[in-house]
């Protein structure tokens, strides 16, 4: 299948020829559905919180101890889709057409002014003529003005105040982050993956505003730019499922989605990491309550936590783990190392009991039957020891996202799930059902913690589902091709977590995925 020039291209990138191999054959087989048994819904998967309890939970984020906290921005590409319809429009003006009335190309020729990054001297005044559509657009999008069109979303102006400060995307998770991830020290650890044509941007974004941000908020931010590491890419086939050629005979790889980025969180050394797309802000006037349900879901992550670090330790002490030994020496009862009596002793089963419960009543898990007592011990055990995640949902009011779901695992077990529509087989009666009585999305707001009870990092990659990817169609150079996207970062990347949905208000949630979401409220000065 590869010649001596493909496998050479191939170990460049950072991979081998047998991993291209095994990405070829799963284009052959494609990807298992997901078993979906229901969609988690209030009381049923997704927590909703009162206001003592919300408070509650943001106070244990206060007080909890951490071993080290970051704020990770997913800010990789250029802004290309949410230019798409004004690229569209362009093309038409440049052929001799205007664009139609009411367009969103002449939505936005209308409402230019309501931009951050409007700069009459550019633009001019907006007439109603499609010589002037054509000027604003191509001066938004190309190098003869912004050329936003090629551009990261992170550095592009967003937002405008009223004493004349703009802000890019960027710079408003730089304002979030000194609220709510705070240190002790008064500094802020941030996490941004970019693409590395867009470093200088990014660079030059923040040196514009660091220092005063640093000085008016009294923060120090620690920031670090990543990339996502080529060797993640996949290769691309044809319709006959063979290896996609360019026109020189090169084989062509494409990134992999947003799934690749477990890697980039897989090297984090911080214990909680809070994860938001680079898109989604708000004007600072809405920071108090985006900040309140971070913390609020911090703190339900760290409470998640807690709570399965101390049924961990309670099983060691009552099976004799080993390691316990040298790390609890006085706790009773752990002489009898390895006993098969400890399994099966009244206290080691009257806690499994506790823990099944728990894990039924919080996170959806249903444990299937086991053999005998140890198997049980060791089924729950591996449970509890995974990586823990806290997701927040909102309302479903027709935004695109992922859903939360409660699915049937391969081990027989159940599992809470956040799944794209590619992932749902809509032939299926009862996956169907459960998509269209599911009441809440993923907005991509999600708490981790990232070690085990051990104090030790957990290899992420461990806790991939492999077979959570899917297929989708592209095209080069308008020749059809397939591609293959990596489990995405929030479904199967992370399928193999603990995993708690908790409902957040939908001011929380306000992103930009085409330039017109730039004129609702929250984005725009009162």
């Amino acid at each position: 299948m590869f010649n001596k020039e493909d496998i050479s291209q191939i170990e460049s990138r950072g991979s081998s020829a047998a991993s291209a191999q095994a990405q070829v054959e799963l284009f052959k087989k494609g990807f298992p559905w997901m078993k979906i048994l229901a969609p988690a819904t209030p009381g049923k998967g997704i927590c909703v919180l009162d206001d003592e309890e919300a408070a509650k939970a943001a106070e244990y984020y206060e007080n909890a101890e951490i071993a080290g906290k970051c704020k990770f921005v997913p800010a990789s590409g250029a802004a290309s889709r949410m230019f798409k319809d004004l690229f569209s429009g362009l093309e038409k003006l440049n052929g001799g057409e205007d664009v139609a009335p009411g367009s969103p190309a002449a939505e936005f020729v209308a409402a230019i002014e309501r931009f951050a990054f409007y700069d009459e001297s550019l633009f001019g005044k907006p007439e109603d003529t499609a010589e002037c559509r054509r000027k604003i657009l191509s001066r938004t999008l190309t190098s003869e003005g912004l050329d936003y069109g090629s551009r990261p979303k992170g550095v592009l102006k967003f937002h405008k105040y009223k004493d004349g400060e703009v802000r890019t995307a960027f710079a408003e998770h730089l304002v979030e982050a000194q609220n709510y991830m705070r240190n002790a020290d008064g500094s802020a650890n941030i996490v941004v993956t970019i693409s590395p044509e867009h470093r200088e941007l990014f660079e030059a974004a923040y040196a514009a505003v660091r220092d005063e941000y640093e000085k008016r908020y009294g923060v120090k931010y620690n920031i670090t730019f990543t990339y996502q590491d080529k060797a993640t890419d996949t290769i691309a086939v044809d319709m006959e499922n063979k290896p996609f050629r360019t026109e020189d005979g090169r084989l062509l790889f494409r990134p992999a989605g947003h799934g690749a980025l477990i890697y980039n969180l897989n090297n984090l050394k911080e214990e909680l990491v809070s994860i938001k797309n680079i898109d989604n802000v708000a004007n600072e006037r809405f920071l108090p309550v985006t900040a309140k349900y971070k913390k609020v879901l911090m703190g339900k992550a760290l409470e998640l936590r807690d709570r399965i670090f101390g049924y961990l330790r309670e099983l060691d002490a009552v099976t004799g783990d080993k390691l316990m030994t040298q790390v609890y020496p006085n706790i009773p009862g752990v002489n009898a190392i390895g006993a098969d009596e400890a399994y099966q002793s009244d206290a080691c089963q009257l806690l499994c009991n506790d823990i099944e419960n728990f894990l039924l009543n919080e996170l959806c898990i249903q444990m299937p039957p086991a053999d005998d007592c140890k198997t049980r011990v060791i089924r729950l055990r591996e449970k509890l020891n995974r990586p823990v995640r806290v997701c927040g949902m909102v309302k479903n009011q027709g935004e695109p996202g992922g859903g939360p779901f409660i699915i049937a695992e391969k081990d027989g077990s159940t599992s809470l799930q956040i799944l794209e529509g590619a992932q749902i087989n809509k032939a299926d009666i009862q996956a169907a059902a459960a998509l269209a009585a599911a009441t809440h999305f993923n907005p991509v707001d999600i708490v981790c913690c990232l070690h085990n009870y051990k104090g030790e990092s957990f290899d992420l990659l461990k806790h991939v589902d492999n077979e959570a990817g899917f297929i989708s169609s592209k095209s080069y150079q308008g020749r059809e091709l397939k591609a293959l996207e990596l489990p995405g970062l929030w479904n199967g990347s992370m399928s193999d977590w603990n995993t708690l949905f908790v409902e957040v208000p939908l001011e929380t949630f306000n992103p930009v995925k085409v330039v017109l979401d730039l004129l609702r409220p929250a984005h725009q000065s009162e």
